[in-house]
């Protein structure tokens, strides 16, 4: 296995699909990366040489901001945005949906499980 910014990413995928397992790569940022580093996007991981791999190490090390410091980076964007009480700051606090979704009905994930409502136990 292949290990790449702490994470060690599988040998049997193409490498394009492999990096996508780093958080902050995606499909787009990966091929990017492939083109930078001259690599077949068809190659498997495990065909890769490790100068190849040393290669994709430097330039995700250089160019992206990934796993923790990307997480550290959007927390305290959230925790700024609760500081200075905006809306978005307001709706991330109370645990509800912050890009304008209905709450009426769904938002479930947001909210978490349903409260029962209605019939109590007769006496």
């Amino acid at each position: 296995m292949a290990r790449i910014a702490g994470i060690d990413i599988p040998n049997d995928k193409r490498v394009e699909v492999a990096l996508t397992y780093i958080h902050g790569i995606g499909r787009t940022s990966a091929k990017k990366i492939i083109q930078d580093a001259q690599i077949d996007p068809n190659q498997r991981v495990k065909e890769l040489t490790e100068k190849d791999i040393i290669r994709l190490r430097e330039i995700i090390e250089q160019s992206y901001k990934i796993e923790g410091d990307l997480r550290r980076e959007v927390s305290f964007n959230i925790k700024r945005l609760m500081d200075i009480g905006c809306y978005r700051g307001l709706r991330h606090r109370r645990s509800l949906p912050v890009r304008g979704q209905r709450t009426r009905t769904n938002a479930r994930t947001k909210k978490g499980p349903g409260r029962k409502v209605g019939m109590r136990a007769k006496k």
